[in-house]
């Protein structure tokens, strides 16, 4: 038997906290509590779509690849949030990898409790598809940033987009909350690692932003909000020369 799950670990959960202690007690009942080393993938992609989860703490990467071999970083996962819900595009397999950049804890449901869970809880269901909705979204913009906007642009944008969902503040600045190279934030924003590294040491040299192994911190959130409305400073290497 599965140990029961305990409030108290979901209680700060946005999709979870509008049921009630019955409901919420229901809903726990058929999820497992499942535990990801770094590196270790909650699902693959192709796999077949078994489970869906919510993350409870840490960050997974959202991973595709394409049907010519490159790999792209869709998205990351942060606390709260639903993943894996192929079931709700009616797709029986998983269309990415979710992979651990950090240790991380979820929750994770068989596929087969889908529907009894939407169709009981109706606030669990606006949650599950506002978020699907939100993902729709997410696509959309990305396709067109890809389409009509400087490289970067693009790379400021996906840096601060990070740093408003999981930024934490330092003594440097506000810095990505979980580990991340440059090569995620290439495959982020359809460019190559070249550019990404020539523009975040250019960005470095104008102390916008710092980076290390791991890591990103923006010093100077205005200036990089500059160069994701303009495309870029004076100094900074223009879209062509950088390559994109």
């Amino acid at each position: 038997m599965t140990p029961k799950i305990s409030r108290s670990l979901v209680q700060n959960i946005d999709l979870l906290r509008s049921l009630s202690d019955e409901e919420l007690d229901a809903t726990l009942a058929t999820a497992q509590v499942c535990r990801l080393l770094e590196g270790e993938s909650a699902f693959r992609q192709g796999e077949p779509a078994e489970s869906f989860f919510v993350l409870l703490s840490g960050h997974l990467k959202v991973v595709q690849v394409t049907p010519a071999g490159e790999q792209v970083v869709v998205r990351y996962v942060s606390p709260g949030e639903i993943f894996g819900i192929a079931q709700a595009m009616h797709r029986p397999n998983y269309p990415a990898s979710a992979i651990a950049v950090q240790e991380s804890l979820m929750l994770a449901w068989p596929g087969k409790e889908w529907d009894s869970l939407i169709s009981k809880h109706p606030q669990f269901a606006a949650g599950a598809f506002q978020t699907v909705g939100q993902r729709l979204q997410d696509a959309h913009s990305r396709i067109s940033a890809l389409s009509t906007e400087e490289v970067e642009q693009r790379v400021a944008r996906t840096i601060l987009r990070l740093i408003d969902e999981s930024g934490e503040k330092t003594e440097e600045g506000v810095a990505i909350g979980f580990p991340i190279t440059r090569q995620d934030i290439a495959e982020m924003t359809g460019t190559t690692l070249h550019t990404v590294s020539r523009l975040l040491s250019a960005w470095k040299d104008q102390g916008i932003v710092v980076s290390g192994r791991k890591r990103i911190t923006v010093q100077s959130v205005n200036d990089l909000i500059r160069l994701a409305e303009d495309g870029r400073t004076s100094n900074t290497p223009s879209a062509t020369k950088a390559g994109r």
